[in-house]
């Protein structure tokens, strides 16, 4: 989860990618990276499209396996005992190392087992109405779930997820009362949100969500984030809306099991800072709200030890349990 942060941001001019490259000739054949989502997410939707660029500038192709599953800790918990050579990576949202460990018991140690190697982006979280819901505004919204305890349902990508958490803090801070229905992934979800299996949806955009709004199967009724999203302009944040507990965004990143050569990292780590300036994925980020995110693995680490403090604090506070 993210709320305000500053991060470390540089060019990628200045890492000197060529005496960088020069210290490893990793990698030497495909380089295996495992989503621990299904298929059809944000992750995908940017990731896919970097490693791309990042295996034409390397001269290996990333070969991308989803495996999706309680919040992203099945496929996280593959990576961490992996062989940690630089042949099998995580790309995935920071969850399944700084808040899952607080909700549920794991098989891997998220700083001991996993390490961090470069962040991608953060994202907003959209809170989006399905046709399923009659009302216009978050106001609405919290008013009938206060009036009708039970009677919105509120779909999100799983239990201890990102969403789950918000849904959790409105909870706490509105009074209203909702049901939460965990997806395991965000394919399904979108799938019945046109269906109006439910009310509300907590997502990241991405461009089928976004297609969806242009056609008004999806309305936007909220976002998160340091300020309104700028393709939501007229969306206010949750901490606009008098939630700020629940302004809550998503990091994605890098990860590789523990013990990864130095050189494979900082090699990983300035070509995703190169490529996530090119046009082509600047582009694809600004389509979708997304933000890129230029930071060392260190401060990346040292990032997810403080998050992982932050998601600690609240849920102790909000008393959550699984």
């Amino acid at each position: 989860m993210m709320q305000r942060r500053h991060f470390m941001l540089g060019s990628a001019a200045a890492l000197g990618l060529p005496a960088v490259w020069a210290q490893s000739p990793w990698p030497q054949k495909p380089v295996r990276v495992v989503i621990p989502y299904v298929a059809g997410g944000v992750t995908d939707s940017v990731g896919r499209k970097l490693m791309d660029k990042m295996g034409h500038v390397l001269g290996q192709s990333f070969v991308v396996e989803n495996k999706g599953g309680a919040g992203g800790t099945v496929g996280m918990a593959e990576v961490a005992k992996a062989a940690p050579d630089g042949y099998t990576l995580a790309l995935s949202a920071i969850s399944p190392l700084t808040l899952s460990p607080h909700l549920m018991k794991l098989s891997y140690d998220p700083f001991k087992d996993i390490m961090a190697v470069v962040p991608m982006m953060y994202s907003p979280v959209y809170v989006l109405a399905t046709t399923a819901f009659k009302g216009s505004s978050w106001q609405e919204l919290i008013a009938q779930a206060k009036a009708s305890p039970g009677s919105i349902r509120i779909a999100t990508s799983g239990v201890g997820s990102v969403g789950h958490i918000m849904v959790e803090q409105i909870q706490a801070k509105t009074g209203a009362q909702f049901i939460h229905v965990p997806y395991k992934g965000v394919a399904q979800t979108v799938t019945d949100a046109v269906g109006a299996h439910f009310e509300i949806m907590l997502g990241n955009p991405f461009p089928t969500v976004n297609s969806l709004i242009e056609q008004g199967k999806l309305r936007v009724l909220a976002t998160t984030g340091p300020q309104r999203a700028p393709n939501q302009p007229k969306a206010a944040t949750l901490a606009e809306l008098g939630v700020p507990e629940a302004n809550l965004t998503s990091m994605f990143g890098f990860m590789a099991p523990a013990g990864t050569p130095a050189a494979v990292v900082e090699k990983l780590n300035a070509v995703v800072q190169q490529q996530v300036q090119t046009p082509e994925i600047q582009e694809i980020l600004q389509a979708t709200d997304n933000v890129a995110l230029l930071q060392d693995s260190a401060a990346f680490a040292q990032l997810l030890r403080k998050e992982s403090e932050n998601n600690a604090a609240i849920i102790k506070k909000a008393g959550i349990r699984l």
